[in-house]
């Protein structure tokens, strides 16, 4: 499709793709509404569960809501029109339009690694995002209806996008990419071409330019933006100094050889760092490190500044695309000596500091918009009974956000004790637990986030890492990066209630990765779990620890080869009480509350990384389910975001100040557990080949051999028809299909098996059929096999190098390693 306006061929691409969108979420309703009911009368799906269908359901269980935070590496730019005042700015992977207005957000989402670039045409019709991911984007978005017009693909493969720009008519844009030999491209974006229209690889001597101290006589600065002058000649670039340098062509000949131009003036404006250099109408508008805002002519005279806002260092600044009318009354008199009116557009500038602020130039009166965290959020906490969220940084500040009506309640900055790295409120909701990075602790009150007084509490120097209170809340724990304990009490003292120190214990030797209160079934009393890294669990006397140590009631090591992440207790559906844990293999183990003994051994849901935090729904059903059939929110939570101005680590959030709040749909679980299947179809599902295949073929050809070996297989006598198998055979059939057990493992099973009805009849398990060994055999075995690594990791530790340093190990040294070191040696 060829046309001369780029603007209203990507207007009409736009409508046709907004109604294809329309008809693929209506599409993807009617998909799900059938996979979920219509079924077979053996309650089996006709649509087989696939990988498009995880992932659709996926998207639907999830629901991005709200974005809390802002990128403030990036710019934020006015979409302001005269009934809304709207801006664009980036929350990690998603580009945010905040309708202050309103008060309403919408996100434009379809990044998979945090946003890097963006920008705008300048009727703001357009707008562009860029990331530097591994599969990197670059999409076209209509700002009228928030939908995803055009997307580049793997436009820059070798590093992504590291600057973009629109042209004046929106029809080309510029692409710089990430690489160590940067590429320049040029698109198209309102054709269907899949290449642009040109590019070149800069060399990269092209980024020092000769110009230095000497060239001026005078300093310099280091070099910041740039811009052009209206005649598209002149360049002016801004400096660290407060200078502007002036760069003009060397010869006025026209040729083919490429524009050159050099520094032919250097213009002292200031002597603060100029840190934001933009052309608007017929100004040239910078912006500084001490938070002002000037204007100036073509000739750099200045016309106006605004110097009275109290602003930390300016980092953008976005005009409205709404033009002043010369003749409306009231703007403020400009500072030359003609006085005249100074009528500029609105605009909206960001600071350093993730701050947004609007500016009304015909009142003068600056707005803020949004105020975020400056350092990386590094704790969130929700209240138990309001919807209130809590959020601490480095920077010493926690804030507390309405989620319900989207909306600051409080926030404070603390003072000496800056870094903040948990925080945790009681179940009550009447205190706010803030452990910091030096150690301290502090309790404040839920509501005001003020001190009783007491400034602080301050037993490790080593930075707090966890923090929980007791169901009463009586007691608070503290786990540390140096791998102790710390408990605290509530006493009263007069009439005042003060938390007093009762104890501290070194309980692991590698970090601690949970800490969890709960109660005792026969005292009620409260009982205090510590888990690590180390794979023990440990349990602390809290009825006899005191001012002279916290002591150790019990400690059971749970894992062998795999590491603990997380802990909770598992919901009272059952006679017995359970504790509920993660690993880093995929595995969910249930262990019995008061033996610590394996009852129950499940497959996490494998998807991104391994579980981080468990925790149960409390008081709402959001899965219409009864009470009867709590549901249990697995998630994996990601509140450390990495502190650099280029991301590096795409497992985080994003590199800034990023809180995103979703919402699970009731519908989208029904539709979850539907795509499964029922009965035994999930499990069937998760063997190779199904149930047709070769696998569970084989599981019932040596299931049947063990029925027959049990009644002799030479025996001429009437065989007993029986539909299970001796327990004891367990270790040999899981064997015999390739999954090899430690003895621990198989102990596990076989308790699993055994005590299963034991709560309800009182009596032991003694034989297994088909189905449940399936089951055992699903969520025992390794979720991913073996790795090569982790061969190589084994021969590192029992074998020795030899002379071209391959780690080798004698055949007779492993068989007496195995007959006599025991399970696991790693």
């Amino acid at each position: 499709m060829s046309t001369t306006n780029g603007t209203s061929t990507a207007s009409d691409r736009t409508d046709a793709e907004t109604e294809d969108a329309g008809e693929q979420i209506n599409t993807e309703d009617n998909q799900i509404e059938k996979e979920v009911h219509d079924e077979d009368e053996e309650g089996r799906s006709e649509l087989f569960f696939s990988d498009l269908d995880l992932n659709l359901c996926i998207l639907y269980l999830q629901v991005l809501d709200w974005a809390y935070g802002m990128n403030q590496t990036l710019p934020v730019l006015s979409l302001q029109d005269e009934d809304r005042l709207v801006i664009l700015y980036i929350c990690a992977h998603v580009a945010v339009m905040y309708d202050h207005t309103s008060n309403a957000q919408h996100l434009l989402q379809g990044h998979c690694s945090p946003i890097t670039c963006l920008c705008a045409s300048e009727d703001r019709r357009w707008l562009v995002t860029a990331d530097m991911g591994q599969e990197s984007l670059v999409i076209i978005w209509d700002a009228y209806t928030g939908i995803p017009v055009r997307t580049l693909f793997d436009c820059h493969p070798e590093g992504g996008v590291s600057a973009m720009a629109l042209s004046k008519d929106s029809k080309y844009l510029v692409t710089v990419g990430a690489a160590a030999v940067q590429r320049v491209c040029i698109w198209n974006w309102t054709d269907e071409s899949e290449s642009p229209e040109c590019q070149v690889d800069l060399s990269p001597k092209y980024g020092c330019q000769v110009c230095c101290r000497t060239t001026f006589n005078m300093v310099l600065g280091s070099l910041s933006q740039s811009i052009f002058h209206y005649d598209g000649v002149l360049a002016f670039t801004a400096t660290s100094a407060g200078n502007i340098v002036l760069w003009d062509k060397q010869t006025q000949s026209v040729s083919r050889h490429p524009v050159v131009r050099k520094a032919v003036k250097l213009v002292p404006l200031q002597k603060e760092a100029i840190t934001v250099l933009t052309l608007i109408d017929s100004f040239i508008v910078t912006g500084d490190v001490n938070g002002h805002i000037k204007f100036y002519d073509g000739n750099l005279k200045l016309i106006n500044v605004y110097n009275e806002f109290s602003l930390d260092p300016i980092r953008s600044i976005s005009f409205s695309k709404e033009k002043p009318s010369i003749s409306d009354l009231g703007y403020p008199k400009d500072c030359t000596l003609n006085a005249k009116p100074f009528v500029i557009r609105n605009f909206v500038l960001s600071t350093t500091h993730a701050t947004a602020v609007h500016v009304n130039a015909q009142r003068n009166v600056p707005q803020t918009l949004l105020k975020e965290h400056v350092e990386p959020l590094e704790a969130v906490a929700c209240h138990p009974k309001q919807p209130l969220v809590a959020m601490g940084s480095h920077s010493g500040t926690i804030k507390v956000w309405d989620y319900e009506h989207k909306k600051a309640a409080c926030s404070r900055v603390f003072q000496p004790h800056k870094q903040i790295q948990c925080i945790t409120y009681d179940p009550q909701g009447f205190y706010l637990a803030v452990g910091f990075a030096s150690g301290a602790l502090q309790i404040v009150d839920a509501c005001t986030l003020q001190s009783d007084g007491k400034e602080g509490l301050h037993y490790s120097q080593d930075s707090i890492t966890h923090l929980t209170f007791s169901q009463d809340s009586r007691y608070l724990a503290a786990a540390d990066t140096g791998k102790a304990v710390t408990l605290l009490r509530r006493c009263k003292e007069g009439t005042q209630e003060v938390w007093k120190y009762q104890g501290r214990h070194h309980s692991h030797y590698k970090p601690i990765q949970d800490l969890l209160f709960g109660v005792d079934l026969d005292s009620s009393q409260p009982r205090l779990l510590s888990l690590g890294m180390d794979r023990w669990l440990v349990e602390y006397d809290l009825q006899n620890s005191g001012e002279d140590g916290l002591l150790i009631l019990s400690s059971e090591r749970i894992e062998q080869s795999a590491v603990p992440t997380c802990m909770m207790w598992y919901p009272p559906l059952t006679p017995e009480h359970f504790l509920l844990t993660a690993s880093n293999l995929y595995k969910m183990k249930l262990f019995n509350a008061t033996s610590k003994m394996c009852s129950h051994i499940t497959l996490q849901p494998k998807i991104g990384c391994p579980l981080k935090l468990s925790r149960v729904e409390p008081g709402q059903y959001l899965d219409g389910r009864p009470p009867g059939k709590t549901r249990l929110l697995l998630e994996e939570v990601l509140v450390r975001p990495a502190g650099g101005a280029h991301p590096v680590d795409c497992n985080c959030i994003c590199h800034l100040t990023i809180l995103l709040l979703h919402l699970h749909i009731c519908r989208s679980l029904e539709a979850s557990a539907a795509l499964g299947g029922k009965d035994m179809l999930p499990f069937y599902n998760l063997l190779e080949g199904g149930r047709d295949g070769q696998l569970f073929r084989e599981m019932e050809e040596y299931f049947y051999y063990c029925q027959l070996q049990n009644q002799d297989l030479d025996t001429m006598d009437t065989r007993l028809v029986s539909t299970c198998i001796p327990l004891a055979d367990v270790p040999f059939l899981m064997r015999a299909l390739g999954f090899y057990p430690t003895e621990q493992e198989l102990e596990d099973m076989q308790n699993e098996v055994k005590f299963s009805r034991y709560a309800e009849t009182r009596n032991y398990v003694t034989d297994i059929d088909l189905e449940e060994f399936i089951k055992l055999y699903v969520n025992h075995r390794p979720a991913s096999g073996i790795a090569r690594q982790e061969l190589c990791n084994a021969f590192q530790v029992l074998g020795k190098p030899d002379e071209r340093g391959r780690y080798t190990i004698d055949r007779d040294e492993l068989l007496e390693l195995l007959q006599a070191r025991g399970n696991t040696f790693l």
